[in-house]
């Protein structure tokens, strides 16, 4: 009861959860493989606050999770048994855009999609973007270095973060909010903690560096028989075409299974193996549509294309990518691994993963899809769950991975999901370094304990 008590008074009380029909919806994750039952919930709605929380917490031995917007993928944000969870949610504010810096500061819990809203309005955007936009947090987003569907032209979120402000895990509370884009002075504590997925501090409040709105100029979806003409076709949009802005790809198992869940057409008269879709950005008028189309008729391997002739085509056609997830969910709980090959190897990842898969889960039906321009692919693995119960599953998809030169997390993090093959493609002096930097700033062990490192 000592626990709740302290909580309430830093926060009042209907801002501490300890009912479990209340705490549920911050306890498992959006995969549903990764849960556990909260000491209890405290939703703070100030940086001091949240201060205060840390602070008592490091005092007395208990252990926290920071958790946004709670789409994470990797068990980063969830409890295990006894944690408490520190939700940011409620500091969701959005503050004024400055056009002179092009920057704009958000609270931790304000969704991307706020921001980018209030940055649209002003003829600016946020150079980040991926499906959870409306949920998926801006403090969450730094916390993880989430890449998207953008990186091919703007970077993964690190490029575009100018300042935080972050609890650390004594409760002292570091501000580096200044967004000035030269400042050498001693060691960048806002890129270390950029991408420390909630182990280093708190993320409070974000200043992000705006770019000028990507209208799109073209979009199509191409149909190939396999990954090594869709990275042919890559290569000759990227060379006629340099205001190429996204560059997806899905294969047919994927489509079919968004077709059905999302009760929407196929553009294509009938199934082709692999599909990728690609956008330029640019102003209307351009012609961009007529130079896609013109590359896209010449380019060696396509069987099919469809261009979209309307904003309205465009939105359908990004739903046949963006609703893989909601769709494969659907299906199953699905082992989901997000992984990097190097563009050069992607083929023959996609030749041996089935092979690899069925010798540990004969039953298991891949689905894959991802941003093919980074080599950045979503494992998803329907009905290997009981499989990969002891590991099994992923050890052997992230050993072909890492086999190839590639990385086992490309852009969902490490968490609790990653934490046993880290060392797979990170050597000895760099975990011990990494290790260092964890003890120095939480030598108790007490902010996000079991992610990244037992």
């Amino acid at each position: 009861m000592e626990l709740p008590a302290a909580l309430r008074g830093i926060v009042g009380n209907v801002h501490v959860l300890t009912d479990p029909d209340l705490t549920a919806p911050y306890a498992q994750d959006w995969t549903r493989r990764w849960s556990g039952a909260p000491a209890a919930v405290v939703r703070p709605g100030t940086t001091d606050e949240v201060a205060a929380v840390v602070r008592w917490c490091a005092e007395n031995g208990v252990p926290l999770v920071p958790q946004g917007g709670n789409t994470g993928l990797v068990g980063a944000g969830v409890p295990r048994d006894g944690e408490v969870v520190l939700s940011l949610r409620r500091l969701n504010d959005v503050g004024a855009l400055d056009p002179l810096s092009r920057t704009i500061e958000a609270g931790a819990g304000a969704p991307l999609a706020a921001v980018q809203r209030v940055a649209r309005e002003q003829g600016l955007d946020v150079g980040i973007d991926f499906a959870a936009r409306d949920s998926a947090t801006i403090g969450g987003i730094a916390a993880t270095n989430a890449g998207g569907e953008r990186v091919l032209r703007q970077g993964v979120t690190r490029t575009h973060i100018r300042g935080l402000e972050v609890v650390l895990p004594d409760g002292s509370v570091a501000r580096r909010m200044a967004g000035l884009p030269k400042d050498n002075s001693g060691y960048d504590l806002v890129q270390l903690m950029i991408g420390s997925e909630g182990t280093l501090g708190v993320i409070t409040r974000v200043l992000l560096r705006l770019v000028p709105v990507a209208r799109a100029a073209a979009t199509a979806i191409v149909a190939v028989n396999a990954v090594e003409e869709a990275l042919g076709v890559l290569r000759e949009v990227r060379v006629h075409c340099p205001d190429l802005d996204a560059a997806e790809y899905f294969h047919d198992d994927g489509l079919q299974l968004v077709v059905r869940h999302r009760e929407v057409a196929s553009p294509f008269g009938r199934p082709h193996p692999v599909y990728l879709l690609v956008e330029l950005a640019g102003d209307t008028g351009t012609g961009a549509a007529d130079r896609l189309a013109e590359v896209l008729a010449e380019a060696p391997g396509v069987r099919d294309a469809v261009l979209a002739a309307s904003a309205a085509d465009r939105r359908r056609l990004w739903e046949l990518r963006e609703a893989h997830t909601e769709a494969i969910s659907a299906a199953g709980i699905p082992v989901k691994l997000d992984v990097a090959l190097p563009l050069n190897r992607l083929p023959e990842f996609e030749r041996r993963l089935p092979g690899v898969v069925r010798e540990v889960a004969p039953q298991a039906v891949p689905v894959l899809f991802g941003h093919i321009a980074e080599g950045n692919v979503h494992v998803n693995l329907i009905g290997a769950a009981e499989a990969d119960a002891d590991g099994a599953v992923s050890d052997a998809v992230l050993r072909l991975v890492a086999g190839l030169g590639g990385s086992i997390s490309a852009e969902h993090g490490i968490g609790l999901a990653k934490r046993r093959w880290l060392p797979l493609t990170r050597d000895a002096a760099d975990l011990a370094a990494m290790r260092a930097i964890k003890h120095a700033l939480d030598p108790a062990g007490v902010l996000s304990p079991g992610r990244l490192f037992d």
